[in-house]
């Protein structure tokens, strides 16, 4: 049996997937496993186990027709679609895929041959994707596998090492995203580092090149910490991230990097809610200001503040996430 699985959403959203694909190979031991993704992909599913085989699409530089063409020549017996967009459900379709599942509030969801609700009401993303699998005859709650999972190779395993850094010796903090209302402010930030720096803890920057500009501006305020934003790679950040003692985050990808090596995590959220489903699945906790009105402002928040206050994030204290940190830690 041939199965596809179509997952082009952001990097945290693969991540929080491959539950779904370590799923389907205990539910279909011999069957064949291929997973269209970003070009990231290649880093996320990399020595993956249950994956097969990978398709990689960027839609700003690929076309869907070849990509259409391409999964009709290889005949799949089933598509599972967690990405809720137009492309992938047209996609399938096209495909001529006799068994199609997707999600009711997908676009164009009347093209799969079997939908699932989505609901943004607390329930976990992971178990919102694992929920696809119940229309497959084959379907066994005890045969669900449920955490995320990123595999390293022995050589990429020790990169923390190569930093100058011990296996829980420090506390790992990433202060990017990609969209950023997300973000937490630098003062903030600056003056959780500098009381981690008082009472000892080493502190690393994580972040990707386009996090490098707020990773500058805190090194100015605290230089004692090991700035590795923009000079990792992604399989090298998840070295760093395994052998943390923990991580603070603004609500990104990192969150669930952490989350799969079951690496405490302080999820620092501001436009978005703990209702989407994007929580830290284990192991971690949500700081936020609750009773704002105006939260949430979106699924993803923005570049600007819609109302021009950003008091989501601005009201949240370096006490409030110490508090949490310690609580985390001390269990």
């Amino acid at each position: 049996m041939k199965i596809l699985v179509w997952q082009t959403a952001f990097l945290g959203d693969l991540i929080l997937t491959t539950p779904l694909f370590h799923s389907i190979k205990n539910l279909y031991p011999e069957s064949s496993l291929t997973v269209i993704t970003k070009p990231f992909g290649r880093d996320v599913l990399k020595e993956n186990p249950y994956v097969d085989s990978l398709i990689v699409f960027d839609k700003k530089k690929q076309s869907t027709l070849s990509l259409i063409k391409q999964l009709r020549k290889e005949k799949f017996d089933i598509a599972i679609s967690p990405h809720r967009s137009h492309r992938a459900s047209y996609s399938l379709f096209l495909s001529k895929i006799p068994v199609r599942i997707g999600f009711d509030k997908a676009g164009f969801s009347f093209l799969y041959t079997h939908t699932l609700p989505h609901r943004f009401d607390g329930t976990h993303e992971i178990d919102r994707n694992l929920s696809l699998l119940k229309v497959l005859p084959e379907y066994k709650p005890e045969l669900v596998h449920t955490l995320p999972e990123i595999f390293l190779t022995p050589e990429e395993d020790t990169f923390y090492k190569k930093a100058g850094l011990e296996d829980k010796g420090y506390i790992i903090v990433a202060p990017g995203s990609k969209w950023k209302t997300k973000q937490w402010t630098v003062e903030g930030f600056s003056a959780v580092v500098d009381r981690l720096l008082e009472v000892g803890e080493t502190v690393v920057l994580i972040g990707g090149k386009e996090d490098t500009e707020t990773a500058e501006k805190l090194l100015k305020n605290s230089p004692k910490l090991l700035n590795l934003a923009g000079k990792t790679n992604l399989r090298e950040s998840f070295s760093v991230i395994k052998h943390g003692k923990a991580l603070i985050s603004n609500d990104s990808a990192p969150v669930h990097m952490a989350v799969s090596f079951n690496v405490p995590v302080v999820d620092i959220y501001g436009p978005t809610v703990k209702e989407f489903g994007f929580y830290p699945y284990r192991n971690g906790t949500v700081v936020e200001v609750e009773g704002l009105q105006c939260r949430p402002c979106g699924l993803h928040g923005h570049n600007s503040c819609p109302i021009k206050t950003h008091q989501c994030m601005k009201e949240i204290t370096p006490e409030m996430v110490l508090s949490a940190l310690d609580k985390l830690l001390s269990k």
